[in-house]
This record gives C-alpha cells, structure tokens and sequence, in this order.
C-alpha cells in the first residue's frame, strides 16, 4: 500500500510513481518514489509529414502561382490528439489507485494538459480523494530529483536518510 502517486506528465509523455517505504527502513533510506510505468503520446512524437500530408499550415496554390490562405482546423485535431492521451492517463490513474490503494494524487503538468487531465478525473476518481495540482514540466526529473522537490514544496514526506 502507498499513500500517494505522484503523476508527471508533459506533452509527450506521462510518468506514475508511488511513494514506497523500504523494506528494511533501518538499512535504507525510505520512503522514496518507485516509477511503475511511462505512457507516451504516438502523436507529439511524429514529425511533418508524419503526421500531416502537408507540413505547412493554411496554404494553397492558385492557378498562376498566386496564393490564398484557410483554416485547415490542425488545431482542433492537436487537441483531439492530446484528449485522447489525457484518456489513456486517466486510466493508468485510477488502476494505480485500485492496485496500490493510493490515498491522494500529486498531478504535476503543463498547464493546459493540467486542464484537460481535470476535466477528465473529475468523474472517474472516488469522492473525497485528496488532488494535489503543480503547474510545471517536471517531466524530465529523476525520481529522486522529483522527490527532493515535491518534499521542498511540502507535497511529500521528505526521505529519511540511514545514517551508519
């Protein structure tokens, strides 16, 4: 059992960690984040015309060379892109939740997949669960880095270190 899940999530991938104690505390320093798995986004990842036929936006040739501009709603279809992501973290959530019995959620994310994960938690999470939000790109942090932080901002227990 772990108390807390710490989600990182960037526009490209999303970590999960639990905040796991040692198994012999007097022996290791405890507790420490323990990462269970890594989602990535297949879309931010692809590039131009992986992606889309043309890589530049809102252009057309006429006849005679001359050129006129539209709204090809790439956009839009960006952000179809990014719910479908938060979806999918969404369910990797709430299983850690289930498997590990995760009394409170750290969300850490840039701001507008801040938003959409939100939106997307608020019907699936049980009721009264305690959600920490930070509004950053912590993406990139080892686990232990991640947990220094979130511990200096008082979102964690800080590690107790065994002294010999």
């Amino acid at each position: 059992m772990s108390q807390y899940l710490v989600t990182a999530i960037n526009g490209a991938k999303a970590r999960f960690f639990t905040l796991e104690t040692a198994q012999f505390p007097e022996y290791e320093s405890s507790p420490n984040l323990k990462e269970h798995s890594c989602l990535f986004s297949s879309t931010k990842e692809l590039l131009g015309k992986e992606l889309w036929a043309n890589t530049k936006t809102g252009r057309n040739r006429g006849i005679a060379g001359i050129t006129h501009s539209y709204d090809d709603r790439r956009q839009a279809h960006i952000i179809e892109f990014e719910r479908r992501f938060v979806s999918d973290i969404g369910k990797t959530i709430v299983d850690l939740i289930e498997n590990h019995q995760v009394q409170h959620l750290i969300l850490i994310a840039e701001p507008q997949i801040l938003g959409l994960i939100r939106d997307t938690l608020v019907s699936i999470l049980p009721k009264n669960f305690k959600v920490n939000e930070l509004a950053k790109d912590l993406c990139y942090l080892k686990s232990n880095q991640l947990h220094e932080y979130l511990a200096n901002k008082r979102l964690l227990p800080r590690t107790k270190k065994v002294v010999t």
